[in-house]
């Protein structure tokens, strides 16, 4: 072989190995895949702007060269792990966060669902910092009706349930709250204020993934509330579906202020307030709820 020829040949050799290697990079849509099997709830039924901000936001910040490097990081560093998954759910939530919302919950809905039964069940699903079901635990000790409720608060991170379970919060968190109720229902130390012990009590705390496990049953009232906002049209089809299941006859769903359901009506609801929606009946026969897992 002559040096030309040898010198070709040894080039191509060197072209092939580097479109090897080059094959063998994890891609970013392989990194999603491989990351949501860590997780165990799926990035791609995230909006995929704001999910792919919020992954290449702490990638910079730890200054990872690749996604094979990311995707080792989350598998061998428990703490840089918890951090991914935190920064990738969102844990905002306040007491009576939009107070004319639960107002409404005060003074019309939780009196019909008593007035219709002896007992109730309720789920904040994706509770956050507790501030939801807690706030629904000072409403129903208010109406004298705490001894008559079950209260159901799940999350798919245990970091902010641990929080939550504290029931410590900063002045930010609880501004919204009448201040009677302050007084009434949190004991101040310095700038931290502490739920009642009593209250705290009666709420069942417990991690869930929404996405992937079967609801609770035979409710009659959700609280899902600045969650399913972050999810495809797909995910939101799938819980919907799942909360009207859920649901009893006549049971109520409470929304976020920016989360209308536009074709409320398939799924077998009525719009009867500003973020309330009451189960009327089946979802149209077109939509299936199951499987439960979307991974």
């Amino acid at each position: 072989m002559s040096p030309v020829e040898c010198n070709k040949r040894f080039c191509w050799i060197e072209m092939t190995k580097a479109e090897d290697d080059s094959t063998m990079a994890l891609s970013y849509e392989e990194f999603k895949k491989e990351a949501s099997q860590l997780c165990g709830t799926d990035l791609f039924l995230y909006k995929s702007q704001q999910m792919d901000r919020r992954i290449h936001s702490l990638m910079s910040y730890w200054e990872v060269k690749d996604y094979d490097e990311y995707l080792n990081v989350l598998k061998t560093n428990p703490r840089r792990f918890q951090e991914f998954v935190k920064r990738l759910t969102i844990n905002v939530s306040e007491f009576f966060r939009n107070p004319d919302r639960f107002m409404e919950l005060w003074e019309r809905i939780l009196p019909e669902i008593l007035r219709s039964s002896g007992t109730i069940r309720i789920w904040s699903a994706g509770c956050s910092n507790g501030a939801e079901p807690y706030s629904v635990a000072i409403i129903l000790k208010e109406l004298n009706a705490l001894h008559r409720a079950t209260v159901l608060a799940t999350d798919i991170d245990q970091v902010v349930l641990d929080k939550a379970q504290q029931g410590a919060y900063y002045f930010n968190e609880v501004k919204s709250l009448p201040a009677e109720l302050r007084e009434k229902y949190f004991r101040q130390a310095g700038e931290v204020f502490y739920f009642d012990e009593n209250l705290k009590k009666r709420i069942q705390f417990t991690k869930h993934n929404m996405l992937l496990e079967p609801f609770p049953e035979n409710l009659d009232l959700i609280i899902c509330r600045n969650v399913v906002i972050y999810f495809t049209e797909e995910a939101k089809e799938k819980i919907y579906l799942g909360f009207n299941q859920a649901l009893r006859d006549g049971g109520y769903f409470m929304t976020g202020g920016t989360e209308p359901i536009l074709y409320y009506r398939q799924y077998g609801f009525e719009n009867v307030a500003p973020s309330f929606y009451k189960k009327v009946g089946p979802p149209k026969p077109e939509l299936e709820a199951g499987p439960w897992s979307l991974l």
